[in-house]
């Protein structure tokens, strides 16, 4: 068979040169429906799918690293046929999906690369009308949404992220860098656009566990307020500001962005936006003005992607972050025109986040038997997953981060982008 052609075969398993007794019609379905969206979705690469019944399905061009994994039993097989894109993590954090040659990696990088080829599906008024139910994101489920997600144990972050906790996009100024230092780049990169002096007053929104905030005390002399939904993150923080004897220069609250009431000098937010909700992004750029001085300076850096895609990924969306999306700028110019903002710099990082989630999970696998104590297997499969899936979609499916800074005066940072070197230098 020529390793061009794209190809799919499904044949029985044999023993002791007989044939295996004829299918029941539920398997003979299932087999046929999981054929067929494999036929459809996998063109390149080289995938094997082991069938409870024993049969074999095998999609791809043959060429590259082979994949192959087993299904348990028929209910899985359906499921993957029915909803792939919600049933593959199910049944890999229930242990209903196995992998016989290759990685976890090696599957979704597979998988992604193959619907990277095919073409957006469109969405019609239906699935708009539920993206503003399932993102409305009020105050109330704003703050269940952080907590399904930020308040679990600072143990578990440890054993992934930087020495500072950052769990954001790392900015890997030149090849080879590790990814402390990249995270270090990354406030550094930040500090730069934010054109901060000494003395002046900081908005972080989203201050996770205040490492941003206290880098910015300690480095450039601003005083710094931070605004957290996760009581974890918020008592790390705290807790943090103390030892480090920053308590007088940073403060930390457990508060709604849309509730600060002083007004800033200079604002930053850093992986909180895709927690916002399309609905709420004109109340969003709305304090940013608001809670801006005439003279002052906004960055906003968040993931986004190449194109408007109205729902979050199923499975991202139902066990790792409700209520998030991940918008296209199309879709978050007009709320800052609308605003009375001034777009001044938009920065856009392509591959950081991907080298980023490449360290994450690799630190994750080198720490996995200690995570396993703090939670069990399902845990560590679901988050092997998350952290896959996620770098194959700054790989593969058109996702980025973009840095966009903004101010209410048209003259409130210089004309040309020299000083951002300068100043980080």
């Amino acid at each position: 068979m020529s390793s061009q052609a794209s190809w799919i075969a499904s044949q029985p398993v044999r023993s002791g040169g007989q044939a295996r007794p004829a299918r029941r019609p539920f398997e003979s379905l299932t087999a046929a429906a999981l054929g067929r969206l494999l036929k459809r979705l996998i063109r390149t690469g080289s995938l094997t799918v082991a069938l409870p019944s024993g049969e074999v399905l095998q999609a791809g061009d043959g060429a590259g690293e082979p994949v192959r994994i087993r299904l348990r039993d028929n209910r899985t097989a359906w499921r993957l046929a029915l909803y792939p894109g919600l049933g593959l993590g199910e049944a890999w954090m229930d242990g209903d999906v196995t992998l016989e040659q290759g990685t976890l990696w090696n599957l979704l990088d597979l998988v992604g690369g193959n619907l990277s080829l095919r073409p957006p599906p469109r969405r019609g008024r239906l699935a708009r009308l539920w993206r503003r139910i399932e993102q409305a994101n009020d105050r109330a489920a704003a703050r269940r949404n952080v907590a399904h997600h930020y308040d679990l144990s600072l143990d578990l972050y440890r054993r992934f992220l930087d020495a500072d906790l950052q769990y954001s996009c790392a900015y890997f100024e030149r090849p080879g860098m590790g990814l402390d230092e990249a995270q270090v780049a990354k406030k550094r990169h930040l500090a730069a656009k934010l054109l901060l002096e000494p003395g002046q007053t900081v908005l972080d929104i989203g201050c996770g566990w205040g490492g941003l905030a206290m880098t910015l005390a300690e480095d450039a002399g601003a005083r710094v307020t931070g605004v957290t939904l996760s009581g974890e993150q918020l008592a790390v923080a705290r807790e943090r500001a103390q030892s480090r004897g920053l308590a007088d220069r940073v403060e930390f609250r457990r508060q709604d962005y849309r509730d600060v009431e002083e007004t800033f000098d200079r604002i930053v937010s850093v992986g909180m936006f895709e927690h916002v909700g399309v609905p709420n992004y004109q109340a969003y750029f709305d304090a940013i003005a608001r809670l801006l001085t005439e003279d002052g300076v906004a960055v906003v850096h968040a993931i986004g992607q190449n194109r408007v895609s109205v729902s979050n990924q199923p499975w991202i969306g139902k066990y790792i972050f409700p209520g998030g999306y991940t918008p296209a700028l199309s879709e978050i110019l007009p709320a800052i025109e609308r605003a009375g903002l001034w777009v001044t710099d938009i920065e856009i990082l392509r591959l950081h986040y991907a080298e980023t989630l490449k360290a994450w999970r690799e630190r994750f696998e080198t720490n996995r038997a200690e995570i396993a104590t703090l939670y069990d297997d399902r845990f560590c499969r679901m988050w092997e997953f998350y952290l896959c899936l996620s770098e194959v979609a700054f790989r593969h499916r058109g996702c980025m981060v973009f840095q966009i800074q903004l101010s209410k005066r048209v003259d409130a940072v210089p004309l040309t982008r020299d000083y951002i070197h300068d100043a980080a230098a």
